[in-house]
């Protein structure tokens, strides 16, 4: 990790959001990346208090940039849920005019969740890079969760969203889920990352916070069927 590297990883309803019972069961974890010398920085699934966020920021002199949506469920960009409101990127963007990074596959699916207008998005492929300074943030689609869903790669840290969890994998029940597309991302579209790569999932649902992949790809039962057969057998 390069001394420019700022990398932060928050979780709802403990570092921020405290009095939000959602955010506390919910328990996602939102991220921020930024460049130590030029104070830019960029907010990772900024959901339930994105202005709350938005101050942290500030209080270790980071200016917000832009924001990276791994995708388009309402607890990591905001919208309704199960009759309750999320607040995200709208909000956000109501504040701090900033451009949200998506992939591509994922924008009418976030317009729809968010509400926020497509101009303010900018649709990505997979390897495009996003700058923070002079960090560089490399976009992994891998589709399953949802049809845009993507990781972001960014000197040896892997942000999964809810691609790839320590213990498990994102559902394919939910609208857009697809359980081939999300079985050909782990084996195919994240299988060359070096072992010692760590990740950062969106959602605290395993004993420790983040762990290498090395340890990741021997103890996940999401990786271990050897087939497509064996897989959606297991969790179609």
């Amino acid at each position: 990790m390069s001394e420019r590297l700022y990398f932060r990883q928050l979780l709802a309803g403990r570092d921020f959001a405290r009095d939000d019972d959602v955010a506390r069961s919910m328990a996602n974890f939102v991220y921020v990346i930024g460049d130590r010398e030029t104070g830019e920085a960029l907010l990772v699934d900024p959901a339930y208090r994105p202005l709350e966020l938005a101050r942290v920021l500030a209080e270790d002199d980071l200016t917000l940039v832009g924001v990276v949506a791994t995708h388009y469920h309402v607890d990591h960009v905001g919208g309704s849920f199960q009759g309750h409101a999320v607040d995200g990127v709208a909000a956000l963007l109501e504040a701090h005019d900033v451009p949200v990074h998506v992939a591509r596959d994922e924008v009418p699916w976030v317009t729809r969740a968010t509400g926020v207008d497509d101009s303010h998005l900018v649709a990505h492929d997979s390897g495009d890079r996003v700058r923070v300074g002079e960090v560089e943030v490399t976009l992994v689609h891998t589709p399953g969760h949802t049809p845009g869903s993507q990781c972001l790669l960014v000197e040896g840290h892997l942000v999964s969203g809810d691609t790839l969890f320590l213990e498990g994998c994102g559902r394919t029940d939910l609208p857009g889920g697809d359980v081939d597309a999300l079985y050909d991302s782990l084996t195919r579209r994240l299988a060359d990352l070096p072992g010692d790569t760590v990740l950062y999932p969106g959602h605290h649902y395993a004993s420790e916070p983040f762990a290498d992949l090395a340890r990741v790809r021997t103890t996940n039962p999401a990786l271990a069927p050897r087939s497509a057969a064996q897989w959606r057998a297991a969790f179609a």
